[in-house]
């Protein structure tokens, strides 16, 4: 080894998973003392110098190499599975529509829509004039615009009122920090606007020429300004509109459906404040909607008579009011939508004659159509026991017709549109699936588990006929638990890679999502956040209980804040899973929260807590999973991260895994692959990211003895 290696220790990995594993050496992490003090509690946390490469860059080739060198060790312990692999790839590529198009949407005399051509990455943007036989236009080509870059996210696509420029944001690192262009449609020249760290979107006022957009800290990553950019104008120049002092909140800026107000958005998980403006006077003042108050969200929708706003104020799972257009104060706020204890509302569409509301009740979407003259109110009905259903593409206020999708565990997306007026629905497209797909082959079902306080979780599982519920089959169990996002039951071609070889798929409702209603947040999340580790387990037991599968086939799924899900279930009840996939997981819960300079970080207290706090500081300690690794057994692991992740830094999931190598004491598999070119949402192409299913499934596969 050369010397460079860390001075890494080597150990050997012996009789690994019945010997399904090549016995190679793993790396072994160097241990430099690090005492982190705080309430009077001494933690040494020895590989804490993993965080150089975050501080340092590219002048910590210490920390680069130990990566290169657990993804040898990883590329070596799969390297029989390679060819496997490939045809993974492929035969989850070949499901999937190369020459394509979406559901072609209309705004202000254009029908908008993007498609993708046979061997192409990424995609074209383009419209047509008034009718779809009218000329194509392209307006942007992502094809070729990423050409040469190994990573490139175009977002944001912004089209001024008179439908004659573009702007567009452009990441090419992914850091999630997008840079701003400009493109004159007419001529085609397009303008690099000097606009960088943004969040992507830009939003035009009425006068063509002036755009709102969201400046965000280099370093933190922290959404802090929104600013005002006139075109031909120096960017460096630009005015700061609103500046977000609340470090816990974030913040944005768009424009209402009706195209009247400009729109500035401030929210942490727990309270909210709305800024509006006229958008033909962009150079006036943003008045406040209703000043901040303490634990209350609302969100603000301008029609044309009046303010709808969908809120928590006195309504636990949030409830519709309105106030007129010149009296928004709360004092004027009356009920529109009263409060349900049993129903979720969750959003709006709004239309000239009509309103969309999107519900929850009893865990699943559902819509319910109110004609705005005669209040009259429909719920729109499906047949499937577990579905998902949510409006799509409708920016046109002054139309009857309404978008939405619509897809199950066993339902391909589908996109409908309905007349308001006739109730007539039209299936406008639904995704195909090449090669052939029957979804009367496979079977969805809805499952509640009793967790160990009482409460039921709901659990969607799909597998294929002739799954055996004899404690012997293997099943695959997904959760995330954070934030209050709901998990939604949906289709996946690649999936059917998994379901076709005899898995079963299962996803586990926990609390810490929305699913069951806004009291299923609250009750996963900061001095509660225990009971999302502990339904994920109930959920697995409850499987193995009722034989869809045993602990010697039982594999676990979870990335991000899931990632912490599965790092906090590995300890607690590290005998339920035979295998375990945790993806840039957010495993380093103390350390993290107390670092104000590592991105997002004050962003999250609402959700966590503020470990500068000493009770929410021992309640971290006691879950965090890189602060709780005991010598004793733990399943096989697969570890995903990304160099340049802007949401859970590669140091994470690092530490954690090499904290593991020396804790455990069992002969189990432990792989740590570094993506060293992407960063959290992996990459950027249609394709490529196949290439990492593929290696989950392959993971999978082998601990299980599946070969073909």
């Amino acid at each position: 080894m050369k010397k460079y290696y860390l001075g890494l220790l080597l150990m050997s990995a012996s009789t690994l998973q019945s010997q399904k594993f090549p016995d190679l050496k793993a790396p072994v992490a160097e241990k430099q003392e690090h005492i982190r003090e705080m309430h009077g509690d001494k933690v040494n946390d020895p590989y804490y110098w993993m965080i150089d490469y975050f501080k340092k860059g590219k002048d910590s080739t210490k920390v680069v190499d130990y990566l290169k060198a657990e993804n040898s060790y990883w590329q070596g312990m799969m390297k029989d599975t390679e060819p496997f692999r490939d045809k993974l790839f492929q035969e989850m590529k070949a499901r999937i529509k190369e020459k394509d198009e979406s559901v072609p949407v209309f705004k202000n005399g254009y029908y908008y829509y993007t498609k993708t051509e046979t061997g192409k990455q990424y995609f074209k943007y383009c419209r047509k004039k008034g009718n779809l036989n009218a000329p194509e236009e392209v307006i942007l080509d992502v094809d070729q615009l990423a050409e040469g870059h190994s990573y490139y996210s175009a977002t944001g696509f912004s089209i001024s009122p008179d439908n004659s420029k573009i702007i567009y944001g452009v990441d090419d690192v992914s850091r999630r920090q997008y840079q701003l262009f400009l493109k004159d449609l007419s001529t085609g020249k397009t303008t690099d606007l000097g606009i960088k760290n943004t969040d992507g979107d830009a939003t035009w006022a009425n006068d063509n020429k002036t755009i709102y957009y969201t400046e965000n800290n280099p370093i933190t990553l922290l959404s802090e300004k929104i600013k005002r950019h006139t075109l031909g104008t120096d960017s460096s120049k630009d005015a700061v509109v609103y500046e977000e002092k609340d470090k816990s909140n974030y913040i944005g800026v768009g424009k209402s459906k009706n195209e009247k107000f400009i729109m500035i958005y401030s929210s942490a998980t727990t309270s909210s404040e709305t800024r509006y403006l006229d958008a033909d006077n962009p150079n006036g003042t943003f008045k406040v909607f209703q000043p901040r108050m303490k634990d209350v969200l609302y969100d603000v929708t301008p029609l044309e008579d009046k303010f709808l706003i969908t809120t928590n104020k006195d309504a636990l799972n949030f409830k519709v009011m309105e106030t007129p257009l010149d009296k928004t104060g709360v004092e004027n706020w009356k009920d529109f939508i009263p409060h349900r204890k049993d129903v979720l509302m969750e959003g709006i569409s709004e239309f000239k004659n009509y309103l969309v509301f999107s519900e929850r009740q009893n865990g699943l979407t559902q819509l319910v159509i109110y004609d705005r003259k005669t209040g009259k109110k429909e719920f729109l009905k499906f047949d499937e026991p577990v579905y998902t259903v949510s409006p799509s593409g409708n920016p046109e206020y002054n139309t009857d017709n309404f978008r939405f999708s619509y897809t199950s565990m066993i339902t391909p997306s589908s996109q409908y549109e309905q007349d308001l007026k006739t109730e007539k629905r039209t299936l406008l497209k639904q995704q195909e699936v090449l090669g052939g797909y029957d979804k009367k082959n496979y079977i969805t079902e809805r499952l509640f588990a009793v967790a160990k306080d009482g409460t039921k979780i709901p659990i969607s599982i799909v597998y294929k006929k002739g799954f055996k519920k004899d404690g012997n089959s293997p099943l695959l169990l997904y959760a995330y638990g954070s934030y209050g996002n709901s998990m939604n039951a949906t289709f996946s071609s690649t999936r059917l890679s998994l379901l076709d070889r005899g898995f079963a798929f299962a996803i586990a409702h926990i609390r810490g999502g929305q699913e069951m209603g806004r009291q299923w947040y609250e009750d996963g999340k900061m001095m509660k956040k225990k009971n999302t580790f502990t339904d994920f387990i109930d959920a697995g037991e409850y499987l193995v209980k009722e034989k869809y599968t045993s602990p010697k086939h039982l594999y676990a799924q979870g990335g991000s804040a899931g990632g912490l899900l599965m790092g906090a279930v590995v300890n607690m009840s590290p005998n339920l899973w035979n295998g375990v996939i945790s993806q840039v997981p957010f495993v380093d819960v103390v350390n993290t929260m107390l670092d104000e300079s590592i991105p997002l970080t004050t962003n999250e207290y609402d959700e966590w807590g503020n470990p500068n706090n000493k009770e929410a500081y021992f309640y971290m300690k006691s879950y965090s999973p890189y602060e709780n690794i005991e010598k004793k057994s733990y399943p096989n692991l697969l570890v995903t991260t990304g160099l340049h992740d802007s949401q859970v830094q590669y140091f994470e999931p690092a530490k954690w895994v090499a904290k593991l190598r020396d804790m455990k004491t069992d002969n189990n598999v432990l792989l740590l692959k570094t993506d060293m070119d992407y960063g959290h949402g992996g990459a950027s192409g249609r394709f490529d990211y196949l290439k990492d299913v593929a290696l989950v499934y392959a993971f999978m596969f082998k601990l299980e003895g599946i070969n073909q």
